[in-house]
């Protein structure tokens, strides 16, 4: 089988650009043949890539730029299916994997200040991304979706018309032996060395991009708000407004027990060195890292506007809370001190035994064998 992923430029630190490296590798285990289509990739993982990286001037004309090559290339009948993680009208399959863009925009506008409510709603880049997304869902040419949560499933049921029967929820994959409790063992007395933080403080986790939508205002405020000095909190992930952030922690009188690590190639270390995971994000359809933390035995607490979500119990393997309120949130970050950490752990663990990269990748490939016994055995017309 002929596969084609697009995804527009690789960002080794980003989630999303994980599990496609990922799910090519499992992909050609199988025997799928898997051509990435994209603007910049640099990864073992994409051994057959196909480089499209038409000019542009500003975020709008990168994405249409790019979403016009693809349709040019998938016009041409390649490929037996075509998956983008873009919104791009006129493929086979589209994994949701950043959710719903005008979900997210909802959720803004709910807390933004009035001056930010203006700046989003006269935006063009929104108006164009919406179009897109709209686009992209009603096409006819649309054979499937994949969600990774169910909250997004459900958010895209209720903003576009598009057939029930073609949305499919399939959870991304962990490798399991690469995230394993053994390895946080190992690694959990250097992880605390390098992070400077001693083994009676309570270490919170914090990895990912996008600090503004992934919440890591609400947990500074919240690790303010506890008043206990032996709470810290590690953040791994590269941002544009890091150096906001430290000075947002300085403010609050916790510059001292933040510790910002950057973006890192391996972030298992900084799982192993804490005691919990957290990301309090305003909308996440479903972060890798919670699911990493997890697989190495870190309980988690995300927002009830995460997809992970789905996967706590409340105080078996994490906790939920709501976006934005940094005093209920700092109510459950004093908790954790007192928890019974080897049981925890062990649930965590448990919890993500589940969701296996090979899973995901069979399940993919069942959908995929569906799609293609379907097929004409053409892509004209997109």
């Amino acid at each position: 089988m002929r596969v084609a992923l697009v995804r527009q430029r690789y960002n080794p630190y980003g989630g999303a650009e994980r599990f496609v490296e990922r799910a090519i590798q499992a992909l050609e285990r199988e025997g799928t043949e898997v051509t990435l289509i994209t603007r910049f990739w640099e990864s073992e993982g994409a051994r057959r890539a196909l480089i499209v990286d038409p000019p542009y001037a500003g975020r709008l004309w990168r994405d249409a730029s790019f979403a016009w090559a693809v349709k040019r290339i998938v016009g041409k009948g390649r490929f037996d299916l075509v998956q983008t993680h873009e919104r791009i009208s006129g493929c086979d399959v589209y994994r949701a994997g950043d959710g719903v863009h005008r979900q997210w925009l909802d959720n803004r506008l709910r807390s933004a200040p009035a001056f930010e409510r203006l700046g989003i709603r006269i935006n063009p880049y929104h108006w164009y991304v919406c179009a897109a997304e709209r686009s992209m869902f009603e096409h006819p040419g649309l054979r499937a979706v994949i969600c990774n949560s169910k909250m997004v499933a459900k958010e895209i049921r209720q903003h576009f018309a598009i057939a029930p029967a073609k949305i499919n929820v399939i959870y991304n994959g962990v490798d399991l032996d690469h995230f394993h409790p053994a390895r946080r063992n190992a690694l959990r007395a250097e992880g605390r060395a390098r992070l400077g933080y001693g083994e009676r403080d309570t270490v919170f986790s914090f990895v990912g991009s996008g600090f503004s939508r992934k919440g890591l205002g609400a947990a500074i405020d919240a690790l303010a708000q506890t008043g206990r000095s032996d709470l810290k909190l590690a953040v791994a992930g590269r941002d544009r407004s890091t150096a906001n952030f430290a000075a947002q922690a300085r403010r609050a009188g916790v510059g001292d027990r933040v510790a910002f690590l950057g973006g890192l190639d391996d972030v298992r270390f900084v799982y192993a060195a804490s005691d919990c995971f957290i990301l309090p994000t305003r909308y996440d359809p479903f972060p890798n890292a919670a699911l990493e933390a997890l697989a190495m035995g870190v309980p988690i607490i995300v927002s009830s506007q995460c997809g992970a979500a789905e996967l706590v119990e409340q105080g078996v393997n994490g906790w939920v809370c709501e976006p934005d309120r940094g005093e209920v949130l700092a109510k459950i970050m004093t908790q954790v001190p007192g928890i019974d950490r080897p049981r925890i752990s062990g649930n965590a663990r448990l919890s993500a035994e589940s969701f296996g990269i090979e899973k995901m990748a069979n399940l993919m490939i069942e959908l995929y064998r569906a799609l293609s016994a379907q097929a004409t055995g053409t892509h004209g017309g997109r």
